[in-house]
């Protein structure tokens, strides 16, 4: 085995968990709360990165060519605008189906997710997008013939990933919003009862989540420079696996699961076949569910009596 391939590996393993960690937070967040699952994040985080290219499009028509300006400002702009997806989505596709059929909201969410795609293959046409590199360099480790090497923006990925991770979770475990958001979680009726305004506390981690996704979006896009219409579906399937396999509903599982998914799918595309990269990881999510279907971090549901 050589050096350079497995470091080389394990840093893309790690930036790639990441992100599939963000954005299935979004996932465990609504699914924890409600239920149910979102099946329009993963169209989310396809918005954030076109508003992404959109941002920085925007700023370089005005001249402004500072790295760190550029960053600071499309993730917040991002965050934004995504952040007011989420809440719409909420709005539109969850809130009038509450008290409906489960699979009334499930099929609600699909359809909001094909509206998205198409939305965006409408207004900014089918072709791929791409955006400029901002923070060129590379991090080498090894010798002048053997060595791997880590990007600024894989670095930048990475800490802003964990960053906002543990900004979450500490909004969850120790805020007001926290407490009530684990209160409505927990049971929505006596929170109700006690004066918490549920509607008010689901639009919340519905943001949250699209918030999450928001970061995701501008990471990647900055990280691998090309995107399209379509490229919310795959990683949105990924990042649901990556939840599940975490165990739904646990924030710290959403990211154990996002970055041993990444690192899988990485390591088999660097020492066995790239073509089976997917076929692995979903053949690893199997093997979780069999052994412990309540994923790695999830706790076995209890049936109120």
């Amino acid at each position: 085995m050589e050096f350079h391939i497995l470091g080389q590996q394990l840093v893309n393993g790690l930036a790639l968990g990441s992100i599939y960690g963000l954005i299935a937070v979004g996932y465990t967040m609504v699914y924890g709360i409600i239920g149910m699952i979102n099946f329009a994040h993963g169209d989310v985080y396809m918005i954030s990165a076109y508003i992404t290219a959109i941002c920085i499009a925007i700023l370089s028509f005005f001249g402004i060519s500072s790295a760190a300006f550029l960053i600071i400002i499309t993730l917040i702009v991002t965050i934004v605008i995504v952040s007011l997806y989420g809440w719409s989505i909420e709005r539109i596709a969850y809130k009038p189906l509450r008290n409906s059929p489960r699979l009334a909201p499930l099929i609600s969410a699909i359809g909001v997710s094909l509206v998205l795609q198409n939305y965006v293959q409408v207004s900014q046409g089918a072709k791929t997008q791409a955006v400029p590199t901002i923070l060129p360099g590379v991090f080498r480790f090894g010798t002048e013939t053997d060595f791997f090497q880590i990007t600024y923006i894989q670095v930048l990925l990475v800490v802003v990933s964990f960053a906002s991770m543990a900004l979450l979770t500490y909004i969850i475990q120790k805020t007001s919003l926290g407490r009530q958001c684990r209160a409505v979680q927990q049971d929505p009726k006596m929170a109700a009862i006690l004066g918490i305004n549920t509607d008010r506390i689901i639009s919340t981690v519905f943001i949250l989540g699209a918030a999450m996704a928001a970061i995701a979006g501008v990471l990647v896009t900055l990280n691998y420079g090309s995107f399209d219409f379509s490229v919310g579906f795959i990683t949105g399937v990924k990042a649901f696996t990556a939840a599940v396999l975490g165990g739904i509903g646990s924030l710290p599982g959403a990211m154990l699961g996002g970055i041993i998914l990444g690192m899988s799918e990485s390591l088999f595309s660097g020492f066995v076949n790239t073509d089976y990269k997917d076929v692995f990881a979903f053949s690893l999510l199997v093997l979780v569910l069999i052994f412990r279907p309540s994923g790695l971090l999830g706790k076995p549901l209890v049936e109120k009596v």
